[in-house]
């Protein structure tokens, strides 16, 4: 297992507090290729998150379509077994930090003593390694309402079967007494018992996700995942099934993890923030901060691009542009392609030429091959010495922007060939920006 660096400070829960600690998760799907179906790379859907989840509040998980948000709520919900790092669950007193200090340890330089130390609160905690009563465990305390409610709910059973049916995997109820129990789930999130027979596809939108909710609730959780649980509803009926979650929270005390783009949302649910840029985290930290005082110019981006917003008016446009391809993310800043604010330290490297260019015509239609150094060094070959002076004159132009041109440490003209060199840069980490606030940004924005 590769060693996880320790979570920042920024990101930190009370040790007693603490139900949920999630560290260095990678998640990496294979795309593969041929007849033999040969591995050529891999989509890097979540690429090493780490963040706290307090015991009794809600933690949002916010981006755009594609970032990385839902893979990671399956990470976490035991759905999906990660590539990388892990997701622990009941570290009690000081066993998070002792499982910061252990991950912090280099692997080649675990001593036996260090990896048993770490293979034991493994054992007991990291969800994709439990196994027996800590997996039973777990399986109980946390459950998962899916954004769609008629794909989550069997077509072909009753609505006292698709509830009642945790409480018969796990014993806890037959019979009479079961029925019994499925009735006081439904009214707890406003149904009833004449519910009791009827199936999904008699049922609106609004009363499906109520019958996820209650199945979720069966077993008494301490975590419910929230994956984008009112994006397929009405506006009206968003506002009552975020009611019903907030007046069941308060009821049962239960955490939430609640996974959505919409910031309005959030902003009335959520405890804490984090906000997620083709599965990096791009900025963490109490919701109250993130809304007036945002550190990344991704964050400040979504706030601008929804106007029911109740705050000022953004000093960044909208954001233009689609996201990156996770299977080859952008080096340094993963924002800086979209950026209106990056600089030259922000990572430019040879893609960002094709992504900035593409659109020009006759700029790529003679090449013929390109040769990498490394991700900002390439040589770049042309099949005639005019298309060559093309790109040149071009990587000068106002095609390109002025952080960009300001990067560029070597542009070199070789016949057919252009060689191409940008400043390397390392994967910008986040930093704290003051209590409970970390941004992964190169700007001091305060």
């Amino acid at each position: 297992m590769t060693a996880a660096a320790p979570i920042e400070p920024a990101l930190r829960s009370n040790e007693d507090d603490l139900l949920l600690a999630v560290r260095n998760l990678q998640k990496h799907f294979p795309i593969r290729e041929g007849a033999l179906q040969k591995v050529v790379g891999h989509v890097r859907a979540v690429d090493g998150v780490s963040f706290d989840l307090r015991r009794g509040e809600t933690l949002g998980l916010v981006g755009e379509s594609g970032c990385g948000k839902t893979t990671l709520g399956r990470c976490i919900s035991g759905l999906t077994d990660p590539t990388g790092g892990g997701v622990y669950f009941g570290l009690e007193g000081d066993q998070r930090g002792r499982l910061d200090a252990l991950l912090a340890v280099p692997e080649d330089q675990h001593t036996e003593s260090t990896r048993a130390d770490l293979a034991a609160l493994e054992k007991s905690h990291r969800v994709d390694l439990m196994s027996g009563d800590p997996w039973r465990r777990y399986r109980r305390n946390c459950q998962v309402v899916f954004q769609e409610s008629f794909a989550s709910l069997n077509p072909r059973h009753l609505v006292k079967d698709i509830v009642g049916r945790p409480l018969r995997v796990h014993k806890e109820a037959s019979g009479s007494a079961l029925t019994e129990r499925v009735v006081e789930l439904l009214e707890q999130v406003g149904l009833g018992r004449q519910h009791l027979y009827r199936y999904p596809h008699q049922f609106s939108g609004g009363q499906r996700q109520r019958i996820s909710i209650a199945r979720a609730l069966a077993l008494d959780p301490e975590l419910v995942v929230l994956d984008e649980p009112t994006s397929a509803l009405d506006v009206s009926v968003q506002a009552q099934i975020l009611n019903l979650l907030h007046e069941l929270q308060q009821e049962l005390g239960l955490t939430y993890l609640f996974i959505t783009h919409d910031l309005s949302v959030v902003r009335h649910m959520a405890d804490d923030i984090v906000v997620m840029y083709v599965g990096k985290v791009a900025e963490a930290g109490r919701t109250a901060t993130i809304f007036e005082r945002p550190e990344h110019p991704y964050t400040e981006a979504l706030l601008a691009s929804s106007p029911d917003l109740d705050r000022e008016t953004s000093v960044l446009e909208p954001l233009e542009g689609s996201i990156p391809d996770p299977a080859r993310p952008p080096e340094g800043c993963r924002f800086h392609t979209r950026c209106p604010v990056a600089t030259p330290a922000c990572g430019w490297e040879i893609d960002d030429i094709v992504r900035r260019l593409e659109d020009v015509e006759g700029t790529f239609d003679t090449l013929d091959g390109v040769t990498r150094e490394s991700p900002f060094d390439a040589w770049l070959s042309f099949k005639d010495e005019a298309a060559a002076a093309n790109l040149a004159e071009a990587l000068r132009s106002d095609a390109i922007p002025a952080s960009m041109q300001s990067a560029v440490e070597e542009l070199t003209v070789d016949g057919a060939r252009v060689r191409v060199r940008f400043a390397e840069v390392a994967e910008v980490p986040l930093t704290v920006r003051g209590a409970d606030h970390a941004a992964a940004c190169l700007l001091d924005r305060t």
